[in-house]
């Protein structure tokens, strides 16, 4: 037995499916089964789907060790030049021996010793850091390294001379996970790693995750569960990678959107999912790792960046913090580009931001044969405007499909779908050789032209690829992304309007997907307000970077704490206008610059 074909089933009510799935519409387990996965297997509602029969509505999920065809997680940490002066600082002291005559503690005579070395006065020390002290002392003979947090107090203490403590800087998105493992005495990044949410299988969105969670009452702790799960993992992952012990690890920072960043802490985000979206909490938290779940050294901290309104979270200030457009003279348009876009537009003078409801179509959700990121998937797409032949490159694929070889180098899988960054590739080509139109319709007349333009019930559709599957776009598909970029495109240019500018200087995309995007599709597709094409960029994983920043430079904490205070959040949910922008920003740009931008 394998054991290969493991699924967790999801317990609950399941609206955006209709459903409501229940363990029990499994047949029970097998001997053999029972065997395999154990008394833990069980417990945890674990399955091998190959001896478990569907006997009722199910929904399911499949874990990484179950996948052939793992997600291709895209948020590599950025270089960036950063200050380095962590708030835990070791401090090596030699203590003096006890003394029967004399009646300090161990602790007390610590303290001294920080004092006269270290100028430290008025220190505290919690309690894990406490209970590790005198078997510290005696095996160092008297010699102790001890980590202090912000000047103020002990959190951890190692034997003898230690000079290296670690970091984790953490990116909670709604459909990537990312953790970096920093090294607090340079500031080098000693390994990264990412992994799926896993609480997509409550729902692809958030709100459809919102949603789950007031269907279900009390499941706000089984989602928090699964991704305080996820995130000891990635720890585990980096540490290993990095040949460090996860008790080195003393300070971790959190970015995340503000329903990410709810459950991560525990709280159930069902104010989020409707009027007046209030978040429990807009500011920073400052706990202690084990309060979360987190592994790391029992009296290590996790700082989570503060968020600045309902729907933008504290992954908007990681950006905040990474693009400083606060300390900027020129115009940025900067957006986070996911299920919900965050968007900041403004200067030094005036900063507001919006969240907009894209959808999960850029990430190859809603598409007909759209997919995550993965080996197989089609990431690049050109059309020829002459003969409308298209050629295409996947992930997992140095050879575009027009190379000879190109069959002899695919992926074990072949080709399997189209991904976020394949799908605006392949409509913004498809608009620019005339196949779509302005108004998002595929010109059936254009099949005179080429065979790969045919006919779907009352409408068209473009084929890509045809062979062992059928890779196409179809109307569907082309208004489900026309949605999104209006979306996008309305948020940016309401902000704009509020802002008292025609156009911006410069143009940042942000996020696992914005850093996939080619600037002149986006230009092409009308994603975002017209700028100089030098002058739109990406800026990788610019929320990791923010809890980067944060974890490294203990000035930044106070930094991002007062300047998200002084930005503006416009709620496009109360504004009337931004109806109007949503709509006329469907047509291809959009209503106002009809042309096509090459």
């Amino acid at each position: 037995m394998c054991g290969r074909c493991q699924v967790d089933v999801t317990e609950g009510e399941l609206s955006k499916h209709g459903i409501v799935s229940r363990a029990e519409n499994l047949s029970a387990p097998g001997q053999a089964e029972q065997r395999f996965l154990g008394s833990d297997g069980a417990d945890s509602g674990r399955r091998l789907s190959c001896h478990a029969k569907i006997e009722g509505d199910l929904a399911i999920d499949v874990p990484a060790s179950s996948q052939v065809h793992r997600q291709v997680i895209r948020k590599p940490y950025e270089a960036h030049d950063i200050d380095v002066n962590p708030v835990v600082q070791p401090c090596f002291v030699e203590v003096t021996t006890p003394d029967i005559l004399l009646p300090e503690g161990d602790l007390q005579r610590v303290f001294a010793a920080l004092s006269r070395d270290w100028q430290l006065d008025g220190l505290t020390c919690n309690l894990p850091a406490m209970q590790q002290l005198q078997d510290a002392l005696r095996e160092g003979d008297w010699q102790i390294t001890v980590a202090v947090r912000n000047d103020r107090q002990i959190i951890a203490v190692w034997p003898g001379l230690k000079e290296r403590f670690y970091g984790v800087a953490i990116d909670v998105g709604s459909t990537t996970v990312a953790v970096q493992l920093c090294d607090l005495r340079n500031g080098d990044v000693l390994a990264s790693a990412g992994k799926m949410n896993p609480q997509i299988r409550f729902g692809e969105d958030l709100m459809s995750r919102v949603s789950y969670i007031m269907s279900n009452p009390g499941s706000e702790r089984q989602l928090s569960d699964v991704i305080r799960r996820t995130v000891n993992e990635l720890i585990a992952e980096v540490a290993a990678n990095a040949d460090i012990e996860i008790n080195d690890i003393v300070e971790v920072t959190i970015v995340g959107n503000p329903i990410m960043q709810h459950l991560f802490l525990g709280i159930s985000p069902i104010e989020l999912g409707r009027a007046p979206f209030k978040l429990a909490n807009d500011g920073s938290v400052d706990v202690r790792a084990s309060e979360l779940d987190i592994s790391i050294n029992p009296g290590g901290y996790a700082y989570v960046l503060p968020c600045i309104a309902g729907h933008v979270g504290a992954d908007t200030a990681g950006v905040m913090l990474a693009e400083m457009p606060f300390e900027r003279d020129d115009m940025s348009l900067i957006v986070d580009v996911g299920t919900n876009a965050e968007i900041l537009v403004g200067n030094r003078e005036r900063l507001l931001a919006a969240s907009s409801p894209t959808g999960p179509a850029f990430e190859g959700a809603q598409i007909s044969c759209g997919q995550r990121a993965a080996p197989g998937a089609i990431e690049r797409v050109r059309i020829d405007s002459e003969t409308l032949e298209s050629r295409f490159k996947l992930i997992g694929c140095e050879l575009w499909s027009d190379v000879p070889g190109f069959a002899d180098a695919l992926p074990s899988g072949g080709v399997t779908g189209i991904c976020g960054s394949g799908i605006i590739e392949a409509i913004a080509e498809m608009y620019s050789a005339g196949i779509v139109l302005p108004n998002g319709r595929i010109d059936g007349e254009q099949a005179e032209r080429s065979t790969r333009i045919v006919e779907d019930g009352t409408v068209h559709e473009y084929v890509l690829f045809d062979d062992d599957q059928r890779i196409s776009i179809t109307q569907h598909d082309v208004r489900a992304i026309q949605l999104a970029k209006a979306a996008l495109y309305a948020g940016a240019q309401l902000l704009m309007k509020e802002r008292g500018v025609e156009r911006v200087d410069r143009v940042r995309f942000a996020g696992a997907f914005g850093a996939q995007i080619d600037a002149r599709y986006a230009m092409v597709l009308g994603m975002v307000p017209e700028c100089d094409l030098g002058a739109v960029s990406s800026a990788g994983n610019a929320a990791g970077t923010g809890a980067r920043i944060a974890l490294l430079d203990r000035k930044a904490r106070p930094l991002i704490e007062a300047q998200v205070r002084n930005v503006e959040k416009i709620e496009t949910a109360t504004r009337p206008d931004f109806q109007d922008l949503y709509v006329a920003a469907m047509a291809i740009p959009h209503q106002e610059s009809p042309e096509k931008p090459r």
